[in-house]
């Protein structure tokens, strides 16, 4: 007898599912209730109801039909036939509950006890009786038709055409366009097919030229079409990217520049003898040169050619600036030379196109520096063979070089600053006019941003009011409405602008040109003075240009020729345009500002020490309450071989106290700002 098993959600619901599959009535069916199922709570912990249904068998039995047959046949005749008395002998045929694809057709034979299964993939659509079936497994039987195909897919050509930088260039990034081709392979019988469909993939790229030509004509693309790689863009049967349209960059020119014909850097190291031994007493060498010698060359600046653009524009080359060459003492310029006309030390400063030259004469003082010698205030090198006592000065113009201890002094120098003894109270600085230069810049932005908003002010009050009339201010200036915003405003301002021009007054030497000083003449003009000169907002403009240009002056990077070398140093400051090097004991108490880096191969306890370009130090901090502070700016590291307890590290805005002594430590920021130790 043939049996199954159906399921649903409830006791009818299973019995209706089974008599569909079986094609019968409730009437020709046996119903067992396997599972009598629930339905949960809100569906959860639910159980489908199972039933078996098994067809009843015919009325006429197994002995009815021999009899029957035998009437027919006779019963002489009736052992030529096959006996069924007992069923269990009966072939089955193999394909029975198979299901197989022939020739991209279903076929299946059903048997008593199962029935074939299908799943369908992806890419594969199947029929029951002309109703596509949108489920992935499926019972199919021979009662029903059934029918598969695969299913095609294609997808468009896809592309667009981009402007690179300056439009020296238009680029054409094509995605060709594809069918999917889907079949479906022959599969042996079995109870279960899991079909899944053959792909085969055809380009179909559906750019044309004359697309590609329209296109370029909407971007405004007119020069230098390269006909070849649009074709190849056409023929593409991959994702790619065409230079479809080409311009001409601009060729690059170059700055004005001087080609030194003298060495102009002290060299360190002991100095080698004709004879070839080494003479370790002398470990420094000091560059000179002769009266009438050529120190260097000034070669121009030379124009770069424009290039052109794809929409055929013009592409300006890069500006390039000439030398601007500042003679000093003992410095002439002939032609495009620059000639020594006195013997000396020559001694180069750069910023940016900015170069000046000049002969370094030598003072050497073979004493102290005390009351009896006086300050030294020279124009070239010093050396100072003594000591610099209590309350003394010395400035030079180029280096500074003392054999013994500074204490509670000055020194200033333009270039750099050597010491073989202790420095003692005393302040100490290298580079001074970068150190000055790069100040006033700061003094100049701060009184900038004042003269902008002035002018923003003064700006809306013509626009929005009806008593300031482009005649009155013609006439009469801006200087009342100038000095009521003064009051009301700004009245720090004027404190701001008398301390620049008091600074620019007392380090004139340090400063090249005039520039400086015009400009504080002009701001003294127009928000100092009282005066019946007219000021105009177009004159307020111009002086906020030229103090931009001063301070874009002073934060060009300066070539460091400039450091500091020091034993020690007790109580002191220390500036410096470059480097920072502690090459003995140590520092306690004092303060270190460098452009450069500073390097302490001994300890630094309380104080500070910053660096521009890093800190390397062997040991900070102190067991007593005084603070030791160690800083750079966010882009650089700190090295510390060992930090005391109370030791401070500061990395940009970001702050760290060492709680306890540490050792190698590495610290930088990360990428979100926090230090970090490696």
């Amino acid at each position: 007898m043939q049996s199954i098993l159906s399921k649903g959600n409830s006791i009818s619901e299973a019995i209706s599912i089974g008599l569909d599959v079986l094609n019968t009535t409730r009437d020709e069916v046996n119903i067992e209730i396997v599972e009598q199922g629930t339905k949960g709570i809100l569906g959860i912990g639910s159980k489908k109801s199972i039933v078996k249904l098994t067809k009843i068998r015919d009325k006429t039995s197994t002995t009815e039909i021999i009899n029957l047959v035998n009437e027919i046949v006779g019963e002489e005749n009736f052992e030529n036939f096959p006996q069924y008395e007992n069923t269990k002998d009966v072939e089955h045929d193999p394909l029975e509950g198979m299901v197989w694809i022939s020739n991209g057709k279903i076929e299946l034979k059903s048997s008593p006890s199962r029935y074939p299964t299908l799943t369908i993939q992806p890419g594969i659509k199947l029929y029951k009786n002309n109703l596509l079936i949108d489920v992935k497994t499926t019972v199919i039987s021979e009662l029903d038709q059934y029918d598969i195909e695969g299913e095609n897919e294609e997808f468009e050509t896809k592309w667009q055409v981009s402007l690179g930088d300056q439009k020296v260039k238009a680029q054409l990034y094509i995605e060709p366009g594809y069918r999917i081709i889907r079949t479906i392979a022959d599969m042996e019988p079995n109870n279960h097919l899991e079909i899944t469909p053959i792909e085969k993939i055809e380009v179909n790229n559906t750019l044309t030229y004359q697309a590609v030509l329209e296109n370029l004509a909407e971007m405004g693309v007119i020069k230098g079409i390269n006909e070849s790689q649009i074709q190849k863009a056409i023929d593409a049967s991959i994702p790619s990217t065409f230079e479809i349209a080409t311009g001409q960059a601009p060729t690059k020119g170059s700055d004005g520049w001087v080609e030194l014909k003298v060495d102009v850097e002290m060299k360190k190291g002991p100095k080698e003898r004709e004879n070839g031994k080494v003479d370790f007493r002398e470990i420094i060498t000091i560059p000179n040169v002769n009266r009438g010698q050529v120190i260097g060359i000034i070669h121009p600046h030379i124009q770069g050619e424009p290039g052109y653009t794809v929409t055929n524009e013009t592409i300006l080359p890069k500006k390039v600036f000439p030398t601007i060459f500042i003679a000093g003492t003992g410095v002439v310029k002939v032609g495009d030379k620059i000639v020594a006309t006195q013997s000396g030390r020559p001694h180069l400063e750069r910023r940016g196109q900015l170069l000046r030259v000049k002969i370094l004469q030598k003072l050497t003082h073979k004493g102290n520096i005390d009351l009896s010698s006086g300050n030294i205030r020279f124009s070239g090198d010093v050396e100072i063979l003594g000591e610099v006592e209590n309350n003394m000065t010395v400035e030079a113009e180029g280096d500074i070089y003392v054999k013994k201890t500074v204490t509670n002094a000055t020194l200033t120098s333009s270039g750099a600053i050597r010491s073989n003894g202790s420095i003692i109270g005393s302040v100490v600085s290298a580079g001074k006019n970068n150190i000055f230069v790069t100040e006033l810049g700061h003094q100049l932005g701060i009184i900038n941003k004042n003269v902008e908003n002035i002018i923003s002010i003064i700006k809306q009050l013509i626009q929005t009011s009806p008593a300031f009339k482009s005649s009155d201010l013609q006439r009469y200036g801006l200087q009342p409405v100038i000095r009521l915003l003064l009051e009301k405003k700004f009245n720090n301002f004027t404190n701001i602008v008398k301390k620049y021009i008091e600074e620019v007054r007392r380090g004139e030497k340090y400063l090249e040109g005039e520039d400086w000083r015009l400009i504080g003449e002009s701001l003294s003009q127009c928000f100092l003075s009282i005066t019946n000169k007219v000021t105009s907002i177009d004159d307020l403009i111009l002086l906020s240009k030229k103090i931009e240009k001063l301070i874009v002056l002073a934060d060009t990077p300066v070539e460091p020729d400039s450091f500091i070398t020091i034993p020690n140093a007790l109580n002191s400051q220390l500036y410096c345009s470059g480097s920072v090097q502690v090459f003995g004991q140590g520092c306690v108490n004092t303060k270190i500002h460098a452009g450069g880096m500073v390097k302490i191969t001994g300890i630094i306890r309380g104080g500070e020490a910053f660096g521009r370009m890093g800190v390397e130090v062997n040991e900070t901090g102190a067991e007593s309450a005084s603070s030791t502070l160690i800083s750079v700016p966010s882009d650089q590291k700190i090295v510390i071989n060992k930090a005391l307890e109370g030791t401070i590290i500061k990395i940009g805005t970001a702050r760290f106290v060492f709680k306890e002594t540490r050792y190698h430590i590495h610290a930088s920021l990360d990428h979100v700002g926090r230090i970090v130790f490696k």
